[in-house]
Parts: C-alpha cells; sequence; structure tokens
C-alpha cells in the first residue's frame, strides 16, 4: 500500500472558491479503484493551509489516479485558486494494525 501526505496552500481568501473544486476531487479519487482513503483538513492554526492524505492500494491504481479527469481538473484550477507550496511524499507501507 502506499501513504501519501503533506500540504498545499492557497490564498485564505479562496478557501470558499476552492471548496466544491476540492470536494469534486475527493469524491472523484474515493471512487477509484484501489483508492483506499483520500482526505483533505484546513490546518487549525494556518490559514489557508490544506493537509492532505491518500492511501492506494498499489502503485498501479495511483498511477491510474494521476490520468484522472478529475485530477486534471483540480490540477487546471490551480492558477485560479492560488494553489502553491504542494509538498506531498509518497511512503510505501505494510499492513495496518491497529494501535
Amino acid at each position: 500500500m502506499l501513504l501519501i501526505v503533506g500540504t498545499v496552500r492557497l490564498p485564505p481568501e479562496k478557501l470558499a472558491e476552492a471548496r466544491p473544486v476540492m470536494e469534486r476531487m475527493i469524491m472523484g479519487s474515493r471512487a477509484e479503484f484501489g483508492c483506499v482513503e483520500y482526505s483533505y483538513a484546513e490546518d487549525v492554526l494556518i490559514p489557508g493551509r490544506i493537509h492532505v492524505k491518500e492511501i492506494w492500494r498499489d502503485q498501479a491504481s495511483l498511477d491510474a489516479h494521476f490520468s484522472s479527469d478529475h485530477i486534471k481538473a483540480w490540477r487546471a484550477a490551480w492558477p485560479t485558486l492560488g494553489i502553491t507550496d504542494r509538498n506531498l511524499v509518497v511512503y510505501e507501507i505494510g499492513t495496518p494494525r491497529a494501535t
């Protein structure tokens, strides 16, 4: 499995405009084969910073995600929304276990 975590930034005044665009991205991603989890969360302390968390079954699923129409639409919206400082890291993870 693959875990992707990180952040993106946008001007805080663009959050209302960005929410429906992010919702389409999240819902489209969650519907993809191989998507285990996909979420965005606003940082409580830093306005305009969005935390990203994704879990994918395997590299093939992630590769398919990168060529999906909803990710193309999301990336096309970045200039209008002022998305900057994209900082995402992919980790290979083993079998999850309860803590």
